[in-house]
């Protein structure tokens, strides 16, 4: 019995540690945003620490080319950024981490669908791995002062609305 209980313990602990990497910032939570330098799709070098939108918040969600739930996630939100933009100011920047293999797919899907986001391209996964993050779809919210405030893994349909529940309460803060 008591080997049972000490198991149950164990296994609920785990779960917890687990759900909270996933969906916590852990050290990054109300930090700025890790220094590192990506191109965007006109090859243009990007230093991530200066990432900025006129003191109004950013969304950077990571995504690749073959990962579906990526494509759902910014394709949903596409549908509604315009509303998002006019009502908050978000700027939302889409990190692709397509590797050498797969980054010449990245422009013509992009353009494809229509996406006004800016577009980073991190092929060696440097601004991946300095947010922490372990697996994509992971969308981060940086409010206007730079810190990051809210991160989210995976994508599931409705996702999208705790996104913007988050997005209005950090634009609230600041009026």
């Amino acid at each position: 019995m008591k080997k049972t209980l000490i198991l149950f313990t164990s296994f609920i602990l785990c779960i917890c540690v687990s759900s909270f990497a996933q969906d916590g910032l852990g050290d990054l939570f109300g930090g700025s945003l890790p220094e590192t330098q990506l191109k965007d799709l006109n090859g243009k070098t990007i230093n991530t620490a200066k990432l900025t939108n006129d003191g109004k918040p950013i969304i950077i969600s990571f995504w690749a080319t073959w990962c579906t739930p990526c494509k759902n996630e910014l394709n949903t939100i596409q549908e509604l950024y315009e509303d998002w933009q006019e009502e908050t100011g978000v700027k939302l920047v889409a990190v692709s981490v397509d590797d050498q293999r797969t980054a010449s797919r990245v422009t013509p899907y992009v353009d494809s669908r229509g996406w006004e986001y800016e577009i980073l391209l991190d092929p060696n996964s440097d601004f991946k791995r300095a947010m922490g993050v372990n697996n994509i779809p992971h969308t981060f919210l940086v409010n206007g002062e730079g810190k990051i405030v809210y991160s989210h893994n995976n994508y599931a349909p409705g996702d999208e609305n705790n996104l913007y529940e988050h997005l209005l309460k950090i634009s609230q803060e600041k009026k």
